[in-house]
């Protein structure tokens, strides 16, 4: 390999030719060889796109040339738009220093060596980085990556299985089936409101997630290094929360307390709060639709999943609910990320949280893993997800937990005793309270019905 010979403060240091960095980036490169884990893209992305929108900011404010601006804001949109080669440019692993610095020089280098010119000298600290810090710049960029990836792919995945949900619910709204609790039967529900369920599980927390964005959208652009704003003005600040609005559409404010947005990061576990809900839900909701597809011919076998791979390596024809384990792995994966953005954010110092990788990291995977579970989910398993009416009616018709329907006529104490009965002898409920006596064939018939059981959720 040909390398270049590349000075910054620190001295000399040796750079791939073909690289588009500078010695900043190399030399974290060579210092962190920790893990493969690398800086995630859609945090990349938001790097640039604050690049790009502190140079349209600084030339407002009179901070940089129209010249140096337009270079600064061409580069970083060939990078945005050259999505192949994107990551290529930044090879950062996320365990180095705790600021993000080595990230945010890594995009100052990579712009300036795009902006740079035979007319035109392009500086990744005085130009690229004009108003800025790592201190403020990464957060806000985690700030912007997570509010893009929850907004444009998380919610419409989650709208896309809500409204497989409601189909279910439409389709099967009348069709009675046991219910279950404590996995003992319970009295009858409807299909439609088990699903109702799971669709209002997901409703509720995507208004949890979207709740969280309030917070998000507040930027501590700004700041710089320690809170104080020092290199920086008002007017940049406000040039800058303008501009990103126009690239976004995602009505971002500035955040007022900068001391608070540099050195707390309760936004960031508020978010993963919510997404955690998600996966709690997500989970109940995978769980239940396995168990009810168990069998199919030694489980509850109420419903059958669509056959996407064979399930076994020995055993022919076996069929497993993989939709329903990916998700609920997914759902533990994001559970024990919510764990780390705790710690994490937990360990403020001064005036700077300096964990701000693993934050960034595991935040935007919960929401990566989430959307491509979700959508999975939907495509390969609810879409298919067929019912066996039969197999709920048989249930529903051997369930001891019918004779609820008589307490208002003949008290608790008879009923568990009609229940019990039908249970050791092996009798069906109406046998049972017949042979006591406690109720006419004409008077069972017409109070145990499983239609009449069902609330007014029909």
């Amino acid at each position: 390999m040909d390398y270049r010979t590349q000075r910054d403060s620190m001295g000399e240091i040796q750079v791939p030719v073909e690289a588009k960095w500078g010695p900043q980036t190399q030399r974290s490169k060579e210092n962190f060889l920790i893990g493969h884990e690398k800086m995630p893209q859609p945090l990349i992305e938001a790097l640039i796109l604050i690049k790009q929108t502190a140079a349209v900011a600084n030339l407002a404010v009179g901070k940089l040339s129209s010249k140096k601006s337009e270079a600064i804001y061409q580069a970083a949109q060939q990078l945005l738009d050259d999505q192949t080669a994107l990551m290529t440019h930044f090879p950062l692993s996320v365990w180095q220093t705790g600021s993000g610095t080595q990230t945010n020089m890594n995009a100052n280098e990579v712009i300036a060596h795009f902006a740079t010119t035979e007319e035109l000298s392009i500086h990744p600290n005085d130009d690229v980085n004009c108003s800025q810090s790592s201190n403020d710049v990464f957060p806000t960029a985690i700030h912007i990556a997570a509010t893009e990836s929850v907004v444009h792919r998380l919610f419409p995945v989650m709208d896309q299985v809500i409204g497989q949900l409601e189909k279910l619910e439409k389709t099967y709204q009348s069709t009675i089936k046991i219910g279950r609790t404590h996995l003992q039967d319970a009295t009858p529900v409807t299909f439609a409101q088990e699903v109702s369920g799971w669709r209002a599980g997901l409703q509720h927390t995507k208004q949890m997630i979207d709740s969280t964005l309030r917070e998000m959208r507040q930027l501590p652009i700004g700041g710089t290094a320690v809170g104080t704003g020092l290199n920086a003005s008002g007017a940049y600040v406000d040039a800058f929360i303008q501009q990103v609005n126009k690239k976004t559409g995602l009505e971002f404010v500035e955040l007022k307390n900068k001391f608070h947005g540099l050195a707390n990061k309760d936004a960031l576990v508020f978010l993963s709060g919510a997404l955690k809900a998600l996966a709690a839900n997500s989970m109940k909701m995978a769980n239940d639709v396995r168990w009810l597809a168990s069998g199919p011919r030694s489980g509850f076998g109420e419903i059958t999943l669509p056959a996407n791979e064979p399930g076994s390596s020995i055993m022919p024809g076996k069929v497993n609910p993989t939709q329903c384990e990916a998700l609920s792995m997914v759902a533990i994966q994001v559970m024990g990320n919510d764990a780390a953005i705790g710690f994490a954010a937990s360990q403020g110092n001064f005036e700077l949280n300096v964990y701000m990788p693993v934050l960034a990291y595991n935040l935007l995977q919960s929401i990566n893993l989430l959307t491509d579970s979700l959508r999975s989910f939907e495509e390969k398993c609810l879409r298919g997800l067929t019912v066996n009416e039969e197999k709920m009616a048989i249930y529903v018709n051997q369930s001891l937990m019918l004779v609820t329907a008589l307490n208002a006529h003949i008290g608790y104490d008879k009923g568990a005793e009609i229940a019990k009965k039908a249970f050791t002898e092996q009798l069906t409920l109406k046998e049972a309270a017949l042979e006591l006596s406690y109720v006419t064939e004409q008077e069972y018939d017409e109070w145990v019905r499983p239609e009449s059981m069902l609330g007014e959720n029909v």
